[in-house]
């Protein structure tokens, strides 16, 4: 048996370089890195694949590109950038009476993403 993980396109045979998952309460795709291990509900993508991936209409792509250097994993990276994506779709409850918090690390909302400032600033 071959350690190689294979693209999940039917017929394509080229090796996998992506994972491929949705978070479907978000209406979103998130495309990274190969995960370290093959999931049940996920898809790994050569990089052609990978490429020319679109998803439905209404729905986002996010694409996580690999951070350069040595390959750090762990065992449930998937599941982790998953939980981010949900915890960043959540909604917020206003602060009422109350301007932002200068010690917050957080800059701004716009959609479910959340804009974060730098700590040296």
């Amino acid at each position: 048996m071959s350690s190689v993980r294979r693209c999940s396109r039917t017929a394509c045979g080229r090796p996998a370089v992506a994972t491929l998952t949705y978070v479907y309460a978000d209406s979103t795709a998130v495309l990274g890195p190969l995960a370290t291990y093959a999931e049940p509900h996920c898809y790994d993508l050569c990089a052609e694949h990978a490429a020319r991936l679109t998803a439905p209409r209404g729905w986002e792509v996010v694409r996580l590109a690999a951070e350069p250097g040595p390959l750090r994993r762990s065992s449930d990276d998937l599941e982790a950038l998953a939980n981010a994506v949900r915890e960043a779709a959540r909604p917020q409850t206003p602060r009422q009476g109350r301007g932002p918090d200068p010690d917050s690390t957080e800059g701004g909302r716009r959609g479910h993403l959340r804009v974060l400032r730098s700590p040296d600033n």
